[in-house]
């Protein structure tokens, strides 16, 4: 079994789990203040995770675009498509759940692209946040909608 480290920083978005293994980012967690139960999830850094944390400072100070981070996210083959069209969204800008699944080639499945979008296991580097309902509104997060509206006043005011 291959081993996982996990790490929790502070941002400015609260306390962050991030768990990697030896070569690959696997998620990102928000507000962690429990302890980590998994036995098989090693509590120390590792290169992963030191990239994952300075890269995360980066973002935060308006130093950093996009993320380089080699990332792994599990999920169904929907899922992973969604997420792989969520990091083509540049920084600073939305795009509606209805326009996503249009891209994707699955018109009429703004729901089933908003709830791939929902079980995003690494937010802030996957954009999620970037994604909007179509009315304008800021739809959900899984941060919170004061994340949500952090994150993109952030990449507005850096863009």
């Amino acid at each position: 079994m291959q081993e996982l480290y996990a790490y929790k920083i502070n941002s400015p978005i609260g306390k962050l789990l991030l768990i990697a293994s030896d070569s690959v980012l696997k998620k990102i967690n928000f507000e962690v203040d429990q302890s980590v139960d998994d036995p098989d999830i090693i509590q120390r850094q590792n290169s992963i995770v030191l990239q994952t944390e300075r890269q995360l400072k980066e973002y935060f100070q308006g130093k950093r675009k996009v993320f380089s981070v080699p990332l792994s996210a599990v999920g169904t083959d929907f899922q992973k498509k969604t997420w792989s069209k969520l990091m083509e969204i540049p920084y600073g800008q939305t795009i509606s759940y209805q326009e996503l699944a249009i891209q994707m080639g699955a018109a009429g499945k703004a729901r089933a692209v908003g709830s791939a979008n929902g079980r995003n296991p690494i937010p802030v580097i996957i954009p999620c946040h970037r994604v909007i309902a179509k009315d304008g509104t800021l739809g959900g997060y899984g941060g919170g909608l004061a994340v949500k509206e952090f994150l993109l006043k952030l990449e507005s005011r850096n863009n």
